[in-house]
């Protein structure tokens, strides 16, 4: 199927009919943040066969996305690209970049920033260790947000309502021997992320990495996205070595919160 016959023949007008309701299905999902089939083929008055084809070809093309098959459609990362784009002044990644850059320069290893999409976490920037041996640049690497410390600290300043939603079937898969698959599991750890101020991440998600991270929240306390300092695990085999990367990670919080304030 052609790039211009998945938004064309529905409704009464045509092409016209289809584009107007696809764009109007970005809106509902923007204000939403999920919609499901039935609801968005009521919402349009079209069938709920029609609704399916339109959220479909969103999805290919990344304006929406979904937890899991047969589940609410929600926002995709073109939508935060576009929306970074027409907010340029607020980018986070242009404010943070020369502040990852400085914890790199101070913990000598690699820094990320990454954002959630439903339950995965995707690395977004990265500034690389100088170090020969190293974690690669992330940008553009997906993985469950469980799984991360990434993730982890941006899960952990959701509100428990968000959670529900986001995880309502309470599953998780595992990546590694080491991955959280219990919830209850990753309930005691979010908690003890609250308190702490950042998560950390040992081969969680992949074998042979460990991180430590921490979450940007804006002026409503909403997490924005997180830094984390990402490692191999033979420099980072335990949290108390996490710990001697923290002060440079909370400071890196503090400027690129402040950076971003000052932008509004």
């Amino acid at each position: 199927m052609s790039n211009d016959q998945e938004f064309s023949g529905s409704g009464h007008h045509g092409g016209s009919s289809s584009v107007d309701n696809a764009l109007r299905l970005l809106e509902l999902i923007g204000e939403r943040q999920a919609l499901r089939v039935s609801e968005a083929a009521t919402l349009l008055g079209v069938a709920p066969s029609t609704a399916h084809r339109l959220l479909t070809s969103l999805r290919r093309r990344g304006f929406v996305l979904q937890d899991r098959p047969n589940s609410a459609y929600r926002p995709g990362p073109v939508l935060n690209e576009i929306g970074l784009a027409a907010i340029d002044r607020i980018d986070i990644r242009r404010v943070a970049h020369p502040v990852l850059e400085e914890v790199r320069e101070r913990t000598r290893e690699t820094v990320s920033l990454s954002l959630i999409e439903g339950r995965t976490v995707r690395f977004v920037d990265c500034v690389e260790s100088p170090r020969s041996v190293r974690v690669g640049n992330r940008t553009g690497v997906v993985l469950p947000a469980h799984c991360t410390a990434a993730g982890k600290a941006i899960l952990a300043a959701l509100p428990e309502s968000e959670l529900t939603r986001r995880y309502g079937d309470r599953e998780l898969d595992a990546r590694t021997q080491a991955s959280l698959s219990d919830w209850s599991a990753l309930e005691a750890e979010l908690a003890e992320i609250r308190r702490v101020g950042y998560a950390v991440n040992i081969e969680e998600g992949e074998t042979g990495i460990s991180a430590v991270a921490t979450a940007l929240r804006d002026l409503a306390g909403a997490p924005l996205a997180s830094i984390a300092v990402v490692v191999p695990s033979s420099r980072m085999p335990g949290r108390r070595k996490a710990e001697e990367m923290v002060d440079a990670l909370l400071y890196a919080r503090d400027q690129i919160q402040e950076l971003l304030r000052s932008q509004v």
